[in-house]
């Protein structure tokens, strides 16, 4: 049996961009302070992964200021969405696949 791993989408093999993608999933919008503490990661190393998740067009970022304080808030499209179902959907038939 072939296993076509075509939607298995390269750009979820990250572990920090599969947990930033997860996370929103499950949130309508979490803030940067919020999902750096939940991922455990520096300010630069999640500002670069939601930046390429952004410029991909799988998240959305909301900047803005709550009294005198930046505060940026991330949110997932339904393109992001559409890709982040189909790459598990494609691992979960990998697993199948491979378990046989």
């Amino acid at each position: 049996m072939e296993i076509d791993l075509k939607n298995i989408n390269k750009a979820f093999e990250s572990k920090v961009r599969l947990g930033i993608m997860s996370a929103l999933m499950v949130n309508e919008e979490l803030d940067f302070s919020t999902l750096k503490s939940l991922m455990e990661l520096t300010d630069g190393n999640l500002a670069s992964h939601t930046r390429s998740l952004e410029e991909m067009g799988y998240i959305e970022s909301k900047k803005q200021f709550i009294g005198r304080k930046p505060n940026t808030t991330f949110h997932i499209t339904e393109n992001g969405r559409k890709a982040f179902t189909e790459h598990l959907n494609a691992l979960e038939q990998f697993l199948k696949i491979s378990m046989k």
